[in-house]
């Protein structure tokens, strides 16, 4: 018998209002996240980061969200009270953001921020949040985390903000973490130390993982499953490993216009859009 998904949505829609009318964003979108490394691929303005969103219930109040199901181990999302929700961000769901300078509070120290979640989820002393946050640094590859638990953000470099991040997210032992492109704004070789780590971290804590991104040979390498959206919705979902025999002709142009290193093209192929293919 397989196990239950940690997270099930089924036909997710999110909607913004404008002056004149109701601007859909993401529509119809239906998927089951296990304990796995599930990617969401697309390009700017195809819903991955509103969606990944919707599920932790970080939009504006007026933002209409509706599914048929938007379920986390059996609870519904929608139906909780936003005191509930608070109960569950950052302690049984946690979000890794893009950007560490824009993320981190810049008047707190490193270690205040890593412990505070350990305080308000799992009630913890101040000494034994502290503690559980220096061990939470050291298994995110920081040397020497005591110097670095007394530093601020502007004083840590942008690997090592990422990587604080990572830990802030990890502290209280979520079941499900959604990471929203956390390493775009990393060069290659940092990049690679900081996936490393997730992966470490989310195999070795039997987790979930819901991993935005634009680039799709990182989620190739990376991912256990795809997502494809485009204009609002899912148009493909396979295997990350399976990832060059898509069918959809929107991922099959995603992939011909990516540059490769082996196989050179004097000219890089033109991403082709079909109106259809917002219809559904």
């Amino acid at each position: 018998m397989l196990d239950a998904p940690l997270l099930s949505v089924r036909n997710l829609t999110v909607a913004f209002p404008s002056l004149q009318h109701v601007l859909p964003a993401v529509r119809n979108v239906s998927f089951d996240i296990g304990r796995e490394k599930v990617g969401i691929i697309g390009e700017s303005g195809s819903g991955k980061s509103t969606t990944g969103r919707a599920i932790m219930r970080l939009h504006p109040a007026k933002t209409q969200i509706t599914a048929d199901r938007m379920e986390f181990q059996g609870r519904d999302l929608l139906a909780l009270s936003e005191r509930d929700m608070r109960a569950i961000r950052g302690h049984r769901i946690s979000m890794i953001l893009q950007d560490p300078k824009y993320s981190l509070n810049p008047v707190m120290s490193v270690g205040e921020q890593v412990a505070e979640t350990a305080i308000l989820h799992e009630k913890l002393s101040r000494r034994d949040a502290r503690l559980r946050a220096m061990e939470m640094l050291e298994k995110v590859h920081i040397r020497d985390p005591e110097r670095v638990m007394s530093l601020y953000p502007h004083e840590v470099s942008g690997g090592m903000g990422q990587r604080i991040m990572i830990s802030m997210m990890l502290i209280a032992k979520p079941a499900l973490i959604i990471a929203d492109e956390p390493t775009s704004a990393l060069d290659v070789s940092v990049r690679q130390q900081v996936l490393t780590i997730l992966d470490e971290l989310v195999t070795g804590n039997d987790m979930g993982l819901l991993f935005i991104s634009h680039d799709l040979n990182l989620v190739r390498s990376f991912c256990d499953r795809v997502l494809i959206m485009y204009a609002g919705r899912v148009v493909e979902e396979l295997r990350a490993s399976e990832l060059d025999q898509a069918r959809h002709p929107y991922t099959q142009g995603l992939l011909e216009a990516l540059p490769s290193l082996t196989e050179p093209k004097d000219r890089l192929a033109v991403l082709r859009r079909d109106p259809a293919w917002a219809q559904g």
